[in-house]
């Protein structure tokens, strides 16, 4: 059946001139509100309110104006069912072939600063999540139903089926209705989480309300974008799904430009190795292997840092995530691909010859993440029954913040590599001891149940690769209980300690320090990571 009409009431006009002088060029009638009407008009296209169609006018400030069975009849009325035909023409109902709304900017009008009671509950649409619905509910079948527009960028779909068919395909009207109700889901949601974060239970509605960080109830929506062959393991099936909006720099941003399907652990230790990688502004890279960084380093280039990092622990390299925080070369493309296996190789951009290069090695999946410091809202651990919610750990460490509690002080060089140590400790499992020196890790130790043991596999690593930990340094993540840990630390040769601090013991692990006449930092911030 041929599209007749449109309704049209947008608070988002990209591109919405545009479309409307494509439908009505198709002779298709236009209904508006208000605003949308307005901006129509003064773009010189014929346009009917609302108002004019139903008989009835706007009223209460606007907050009613498509509750109207003229509205809601021309929506819902099955075309293909004779009675319901029947009923509109009664009645003297058109119906609605394609309704475009996106809700009022509730989220937008929340943020900003200042923003009263009074204003955030203005900005909840009614009347927009009611068409949505009932345009969503009735997008028919394979013979004619309603079009719902949420998206900007579903236009030229529209467009382009109206001239191939005279009407939308069943397939795009349902996949355009999904997309609306998982659009009004998201609003509500938005709702719930503002409504439910009041500290005030009666706040005063042209005052701007004390909200708690976490909400009383909490609507998280995801999308997916991959269903994986299977989960950590292969009796375990699994998606990956991502935000609606994502902050750049994160690796929900990556496209994939060869290789291997990704798998759940491929996506799970890649973003272990950006999110670490991304933390330097010096070349850097980072090698990963089972969510831990196995060889970390900075350098005057990547191809500096790569060498540096791979000799940490070249045995854990294999099979690992290689991670960079700027532009891959092809020598060092060719570097990588010579010296090990490797599932996954990210950067910020390639080389069209890095490219070539990497493409005589079509199953390493290579990844391009656009660079950013953009941060998730938070972070998320499922347990039974329920979910972990907090901030992400996105505290960084600056010279001010340190303070040193021995007395031996440390030279430039030596507060540099700590920094160093300490930014990637913050990135190891728990309990985390991490050896560095010059912008090198020689050796972590990660995920055990005892420091000392963490400190023991450290040390035995950074042996078995054959490098010399004499002066190095080294991070903990967490506070050292005993001094039993520091002596481990300092028979393997190191002679500077950067820690939180806090334990009870505190006083009897610095004067071990003092004793063995080495440095010791704190710096008063945990970075525990289960």
């Amino acid at each position: 059946m041929k599209i007749e009409t449109a309704l049209i009431s947008v608070s988002n006009k990209t591109g919405i001139i545009e479309f409307a002088k494509s439908l009505i060029s198709r002779k298709i009638r236009l209904f508006s509100t208000g605003g949308t009407a307005k901006t129509l008009r003064e773009a010189g296209l014929e346009v009917i309110e609302v108002s004019e169609h139903t008989g009835f006018p706007e009223i209460l400030d606007g907050r009613v104006k498509t509750l109207h069975p003229k509205i809601h009849g021309g929506l819902l009325a099955k075309r293909d069912k004779k009675e319901h035909v029947n009923t509109i023409k009664e009645y003297g109902i058109d119906k609605i072939d394609i309704l475009v709304v996106n809700l009022y900017p509730f989220n937008e009008a929340i943020s900003k600063e200042g923003c009263s009671f009074s204003n955030a509950i203005e900005n909840i649409d009614i009347g927009g999540p009611a068409m949505l619905r009932s345009a969503s509910k009735n997008h028919g079948n394979d013979i004619d139903g309603v079009t719902v527009i949420v998206d900007p960028k579903d236009y030229t779909k529209v467009i382009n089926e109206i001239d191939e068919y005279g009407n939308t395909s069943y397939e795009l009207r349902l996949n355009l209705a999904t997309k609306a109700f998982a659009h009004t889901a998201a609003y509500d949601g938005l709702i719930t989480n503002y409504l439910s974060s009041l500290l005030d239970k009666t706040p005063k509605y042209d005052e701007t309300p004390n909200r708690q960080k976490w909400p009383e109830i909490i609507t998280i929506q995801a999308k997916k974008q991959q269903t994986l062959r299977y989960g950590e393991n292969p009796h375990q099936t699994a998606s990956f799904y991502i935000d609606e909006n994502i902050s750049q720099g994160l690796l929900s941003n990556y496209r994939q430009i060869q290789g291997k399907e990704l798998s759940f652990n491929n996506i799970a230790d890649a973003d272990a190795a950006w999110e670490c990688v991304r933390s330097f502004e010096k070349p850097a890279c980072v090698i990963v292997k089972h969510a831990n960084p196995c060889g970390v380093a900075i350098g005057n280039n990547i191809r500096e840092s790569y060498d540096k990092a791979f000799k940490t622990d070249p045995t854990s390299a294999f099979g690992g995530i290689v991670a960079f925080n700027k532009k891959v070369d092809v020598e060092t493309a060719r570097t990588v691909i010579d010296n090990q296996f490797l599932e996954v190789l990210l950067a910020p951009n390639f080389d069209n010859d890095a490219i070539n290069e990497l493409s005589s090695k079509q199953n390493i999946r290579v990844l391009k993440v656009p660079i950013g410091h953009g941060t998730n809202n938070f972070d998320a651990k499922r347990i039974g029954g329920g979910w972990l919610l907090q901030t992400t750990d996105s505290q960084d460490l600056c010279i001010k913040d340190i303070n040193i509690v021995t007395k031996r002080k440390p030279t430039k060089e030596e507060i540099d590599d700590l920094i160093f140590a300490w930014n990637v400790a913050k990135f190891v499992k728990s309990n985390a001891i991490v050896f560095a020196s010059k912008g090198m890790t020689l050796g972590i130790g990660a995920g055990q149940m005892s420091r000392v043991d963490s400190a023991r596999i450290a040390s035995i690593k950074a042996i078995n690769s054959k490098l010399d930990l004499k002066n190095s340094v080294v991070a903990s993540d967490a506070f050292f209980p005993f001094r039993d840990g520091l002596d481990v630390i300092v028979a393997s040769g190191s002679s500077c300690v950067i820690q939180p601090g806090g334990s009870m013991r505190d006083d009897e692990v610095i004067d071990a320090a003092n004793e063995h006449g080495i440095v010791m930092a704190m710096t008063g911030i945990r970075h525990f990571r289960h």
